[in-house]
């Protein structure tokens, strides 16, 4: 058994492992103290799979039309989507609250060997000044970001503002019927609506094995106007 490591913020660091389809698997480290942010979720596992899957590879040549693609994650948590895409070829930008930048910044270190492109943490809070984030990137991952009532206006104003008409925003996210659940998913789709189109990726354009009914991947585009 792997022996734990004592992080920043006094909570233990577990380590795990997300496969790659070619080279060593990304080593995530998560904090057994901290917010829903310290550890991977099942929606960040799935998108970061999808990355990796054949529609996102040059059929010439061969390469990841990642590669120097500039890429923004928003609320990345330990960054594992972000460390994804990066090690494609992709220029990324993993972002999310003050609390989170430690454990990023240990996971960066971590994978930095597997890194073919760039990245790096800063912080983001949505709702708030992105101008630092422009001009927009070429994708805007998120992973997990329909939860929480009060974050919706606020994630859809940075949305508004970062993604211009030829920003493509990959979300990955889990369907849960408890509580309040599917009322957040309703208002967060009626308030994306308003500027941005939705197109469903289904299952089989997933990946074969990181995939699942419940977890649904949304390419989302500025509507046209």
């Amino acid at each position: 058994m792997e022996a734990l490591v004592v992080g920043e913020s006094g909570g233990e660091y577990f380590t795990r492992e997300v496969e790659r389809r070619a080279g060593s698997p990304l080593r995530i480290k998560q904090c057994s103290k901290g917010d829903v942010g310290c550890v991977v979720w099942d929606a960040a596992i799935v998108l970061s799979k999808y990355l990796e899957t054949e529609q996102f590879v040059e059929h010439n040549t061969g390469v990841y039309k990642w590669v120097n693609k500039r890429v923004l994650e928003l609320g990345s948590g330990t960054g594992v989507v972000g460390l994804m895409a990066a090690t494609l070829g992709a220029c990324v930008t993993v972002t999310d609250l003050e609390d989170l930048q430690s454990l990023m910044d240990v996971n960066i270190k971590e994978n930095q060997h597997l890194v073919t492109g760039s990245i790096q943490a800063k912080v983001l809070k949505w709702g708030e000044d992105g101008s630092e984030f422009l001009p927009s990137p070429d994708y805007i991952l998120m992973a997990d970001c329909i939860y929480y009532e009060q974050s919706l206006d606020p994630l859809v104003k940075t949305l508004r503002e970062l993604a211009s008409a030829e920003t493509c925003i990959i979300c990955c996210y889990e369907q849960r019927t408890m509580g309040n659940n599917p009322q957040v998913e309703q208002l967060f789709f009626e308030l994306l609506r308003r500027d941005f189109a939705v197109a469903e990726i289904p299952l089989e354009k997933q990946d074969e094995e990181y995939r699942s009914e419940d977890i649904r991947i949304l390419h989302i585009v500025r509507r046209e106007r």
